[in-house]
């Protein structure tokens, strides 16, 4: 039963993970659609290589989880 929660656990922060990979791609294509000056362009850049790196993050600890819980379950 532990093992079922931690895969479903797993999955979840993968999908949050994901979304914060889309919601990435979506504000650098607002911010690219925008014609927004270089150096404002490198600032919000910036920023989403932050949140970019995050998403990966806790998505990488999601399918962690879930190969986890599939082993020893």
């Amino acid at each position: 039963r532990s093992m079922e929660i931690m895969i479903w656990i797993g999955a979840a922060l993968t999908v949050l993970g994901l979304l914060g990979l889309v919601l990435c791609i979506g504000i650098v294509l607002k911010k690219r659609r925008a014609n927004l000056p270089e150096a404002e362009m490198r600032a919000t850049l910036q920023k989403v290589v932050a949140l970019n790196m995050a998403a990966l993050a806790v998505s990488g600890i999601g399918l962690m989880l879930v190969l986890v819980g599939v082993i020893l379950a």
